[in-house]
């Protein structure tokens, strides 16, 4: 008999309980996020767990690989109780970090509606009050916390029932040459297994992209994948890379890098501007944004933006570009969009970007950015200087301590008050933005309002209200000042966030986001239907400004009669991209179309790719033309 094959049958044991564990957490995470991404039945939820195996193999053998590098070396103290000791702790080093990842996205995702990469500390790298927010995470998650930790002993328990077998050397030369093979065999296969079964020196390893390759819903790729898979293969990489698949020519044909609105000079007067940016205030939440839609049981959170809606420009067919607070800043104000690895986590970030704050600098404007955070937080405060903004107002200029909620910053009513305060005394014209923070995890609101709002039915319904009650105070002030008529009021979002009606969890539609006009002056009032994204906030405002010069934009004016035929672009996570037009929906792997969709199939239920028309390639030549032009300008620093 061969003398090491016991100690192979353990290893194969132990290497086995890791698959086991890392499927029940991906159990867990689907369970937990199903209104997030729906699993239809036992058979598709069997296959994505399938489908998941050729990751968990890579992770598992990337983080418990010192475990397996000591089990088989050549000798027989491998099987001593102080050496095996050593050997288990680096197996659940690695094993219980793997585990620990995999916990905090079935809570993180709903959040980030991707799986957590090394870049998921970004958005918390400035934040002051890092330690409260642990805190009130473990607090809110203990639960997991208390399930995590049964797994892990109940792992542990089941590790310690298998040991490696005491071997006794019959034959030092047929020991040896075992051992040989044994450790360079098991190498091999440890290495086919990293890169994805795949041992051809040509091929690339596996990475998220691939989770795409088999699933029929691209959020699927989310559960075949794991999280410490994706932080590790997003480790020190960017995907911003140079592309050169289309001619120059062509792509600007296409893309409309540049866009220009001449003016008649009729009025010489500037506008003011104001530009909320309202914290996770997703369009399911807005009545004035959802009148003609049939949603059963469908109510709604906003009732003074329903009100103000009356008066104003809504457009409810309008989708994000972000899915984080720091990636909608420069989607709204700059036009630039955040795909797998964000402008604002990239190498490229600190080049000049023009954007509505640069052009209204050019204009003569007074140009400021209020947060109520603790200055710096989520890396606001670096990014509005580098896009130009005279004056940043944050916690600190506000200084009232006893207006903060103990988490995240002032609350909105107050500090919007503040914002109205220092408008006052700014000569017009002047551009000013606020990005809210109320309306956030952990859904709370001041407690001398408890009561006052609609609870809902998830906890963000609350904040909604108070956010939208805080506007009204605002406005309420804001209409006796001298700058009120001539001031441009826009409204919209950052992301989404909690959903509830079943219309809005739908997956095009998680993208779904808020944008309303208010010019009192202008009386701008109506329905626009077109579809609109982030990056046409900017030339709309640039166009209604009346700024006449050429400029640096993907978007386009909403308000222009020059509008050229509309779409929607995002990306889904797992390295996959949509891009939406009004007749149809292309989702590609970031190299080819894997489905294509009636555009009124937001769920993404029936793929159409059996059936593709010239119409659908041109979707996906246009979204292909529209990404190397992105990641071009952005390492060619190109962005002004």
């Amino acid at each position: 008999m061969l003398q090491r094959i016991p100690e192979l049958k353990a290893l194969f044991y132990k290497l086995l309980l890791a698959y086991v564990f890392f499927t029940f957490s991906r159990t867990l995470f689907i369970y937990y996020n199903l209104d997030v991404i729906p699993v239809n039945n036992l058979k598709e939820f069997f296959w994505l767990c399938y489908l998941g195996i050729r990751f968990d193999t890579t992770s598992i053998l990337y983080l418990v690989s010192p475990f397996i590098l000591l089990t088989i070396i050549p000798g027989s103290f491998t099987t001593n109780i102080n050496y095996q000791k050593v050997s288990r702790l680096f197996y659940f080093i690695g094993g219980s970090l793997g585990l620990a990842f995999n916990f905090i996205d079935i809570a993180y995702y709903r959040f980030n509606l991707t799986r957590m990469n090394a870049h998921f500390m970004d958005s918390l790298q400035n934040e002051t009050n890092i330690k409260t927010l642990f805190f009130h995470f473990f607090y809110q998650y203990f639960y997991l916390i208390v399930i995590y930790s049964i797994l892990l002993a109940f792992w542990i328990y089941c590790y310690n029932k298998v040991r490696n077998p005491i071997i006794i050397i019959k034959s030092k030369r047929n020991y040896i040459l075992e051992s040989f093979f044994l450790f360079f065999g098991v190498i091999a296969l440890c290495i086919g297994g990293v890169r994805g079964g795949d041992f051809k020196h040509s091929t690339r390893p596996i990475g998220t992209i691939h989770a795409m390759e088999k699933v029929t819903n691209p959020q699927h790729a989310d559960i075949v994948l794991n999280t410490p898979f994706s932080i590790i293969r997003t480790l020190g990489k960017t995907t911003i890379q140079a592309q050169n698949k289309f001619n120059y020519k062509d792509v600007k044909e296409v893309t409309f890098p540049v866009k220009h609105y001449p003016k008649d000079k009729t009025d010489n007067i500037k506008p003011n501007v104001v530009v909320f940016i309202l914290e996770s205030f997703g369009r399911e939440y807005w009545g004035a944004l959802n009148e003609n839609r049939e949603i059963p049981s469908y109510e709604s959170f906003t009732p003074f933006l329903d009100s103000l809606g009356n008066h104003s420009l809504r457009f409810p067919n309008f989708f994000a570009n972000s899915r984080k607070s720091i990636h909608g800043m420069p989607a709204v104000l700059a036009g630039i969009p955040s795909f797998e690895t964000a402008y604002t986590s990239s190498p490229y970030n600190m080049q000049p970007v023009e954007s509505i704050v640069s052009l209204a600098n050019n204009m003569g404007y007074d140009t400021s950015f209020f947060h109520g955070a603790p200055n710096g937080s989520m890396g606001m405060l670096g990014f509005s200087s580098l896009l130009g903004f005279d004056n940043y107002y944050g916690k600190n200029e506000y200084n009232k301590n006893e207006d903060f909620d103990g988490y995240w910053g002032i609350w909105d009513e107050p500090f919007m008050g503040f914002m109205k305060k220092t408008l006052d005394e700014k000569k017009s014209p002047f551009f000013s933005t606020i990005f809210t923070i109320t309306s956030h995890e952990p859904y709370i609101i001041p407690n001398k309002y408890n009561g006052k709002f609609k609870k809902g039915f998830v906890p963000m319904h609350q904040c909604v209200g108070y956010t939208d009650f805080a506007l009204k105070k605002f406005f309420d002030n804001a209409k006796k000042a001298p700058w009120y008529d001539n001031t441009i009021f826009v409204f919209t979002a950052d992301h989404g966030n909690q959903t509830y009606f079943s219309f809005y969890e739908k997956t095009i539609n998680r993208f779904a986001n808020p944008l309303m006009i208010f010019w009192p002056k202008a009386g701008l009032k109506g329905v626009n239907n077109q579809l609109g994204q982030h990056m046409d906030i900017y030339p709309t405002l640039a166009d209604l400004m009346g700024y006449d010069k050429p400029f640096r934009s993907w978007g386009q004016s909403l308000v222009s009669d020059k509008v050229q035929e509309p779409y929607v672009i995002n990306f889904f996570g797992s390295g996959s991209y949509f891009i939406m037009d009004d007749n149809y929906i292309c989702v590609s792997n970031g190299e080819k179309a894997i489905g294509y969709y009636l555009s009124e199939d937001k769920g993404l239920e029936n793929n159409l790719i059996k059936n593709i028309t010239p119409e659908m390639e041109l979707l996906n030549i246009r979204l292909n033309m529209f990404v190397q032009d992105y990641m071009n300008r952005i390492v060619n620093e190109e962005l002004k």
